[in-house]
């Protein structure tokens, strides 16, 4: 009976020189992660119950390898966007610096010549022509009783006295003598006064076209002024356009008009001018150098 109960012990309990070991895993194992299986897999050999509390530390490594190429990629360059922004800034730049070469000329303007502040109004010539008519009629009245008295029909001495009335009359309008009783301007003086203005300031209009066009030129800058899209100034863009304005400007309202539009040009210059070095700044702080860039000199 004891000897019976000795097999049955010997039977159910286990040796105790045999060593449990732990199976294939179920997933390919990387070759970093056997090292560590390996470890564990001895650390069972030791303590059985510790193996399942060790294998999770031992597949962080892999993680962090696995998480590290990524972390680490090289940054590429710029981005598609920023190349095409400094495209549109570099032929923005090279728009308005162009504008500003074209359109320099407008800043020689003399505004006084093309006003014409002392030009003679109508009032100063109707008076002047009224003048001038009653100087004429009396020479010419006098100039009839001279030949009326040659003739025989009045008395020699009415006819001397016509005579002498006719040469004091003739006096009266010599522009020297004129000017000793009268401060007044004579019609003469006021028509040489308006050609003379207008001639200078055809000449003025002649100098700032040049061979070009200013004017014509300048509507280019209608983004910056919208006043310069005006139908008013149609007419001197055309003649403008083929050379020909200056002598076309033959009354004063054409000079002056033409004037406006300079003074809108100039306008418009400036914001231009602003512009172009606010780009140039945007292009300094972002390093754009082939962006960067002056206005050319005038000359």
């Amino acid at each position: 009976m004891a000897e019976n109960q000795r097999t049955v012990q010997s039977a159910t309990e286990p040796d105790e020189g045999a060593v449990l070991r732990p199976g294939r895993a179920a997933d390919p194992v990387p070759q970093g992660s056997r090292v560590a299986v390996s470890e564990v897999s001895r650390g069972n050999e030791e303590s059985p119950g510790v193996a399942s509390t060790e294998r999770a530390p031992a597949r962080a490594p892999r993680v962090a390898e696995e998480s590290e190429p990524h972390s680490s990629e090289p940054l590429t360059g710029e981005t598609p966007g920023a190349g095409i922004e400094q495209t549109l800034a570099e032929s923005r730049q090279r728009k308005l610096r162009l504008l500003l070469r074209q359109c320099d000329r407008v800043l020689l303007m003399d505004f006084d010549l093309l006003a014409m502040n002392d030009w003679p109004d109508n009032y100063t010539l109707a008076r002047a022509r009224r003048s001038r008519d009653f100087w004429l009629f009396g020479a010419l009245v006098a100039a009839i009783v001279f030949l009326s008295g040659l003739s025989g029909f009045v008395p020699a001495w009415v006819a001397g006295t016509g005579f002498g009335l006719f040469v004091v009359i003739l006096l009266l309008g010599v522009p020297s003598i004129r000017r000793i009783y009268s401060s007044k301007p004579s019609y003469l003086d006021v028509i040489i006064k308006r050609q003379r203005m207008l001639r200078d300031a055809r000449r003025h209009v002649a100098h700032l076209e040049g061979d070009d066009g200013l004017i014509w030129q300048c509507a280019r800058m209608a983004e910056f002024s919208p006043a310069l899209k005006n139908t008013r100034f149609s007419d001197l863009l055309r003649l403008s356009e083929r050379h020909s304005l200056p002598r076309h400007l033959s009354r004063r309202e054409h000079v002056r008009l033409y004037l406006i539009y300079l003074l809108e040009a100039e306008k418009a210059y400036g914001r231009v001018q602003k512009a172009f070095f606010e780009g140039n700044q945007v292009a300094i702080d972002r390093g754009w150098q082939n962006v960067v860039a002056e206005p050319e000199t005038r000359t």
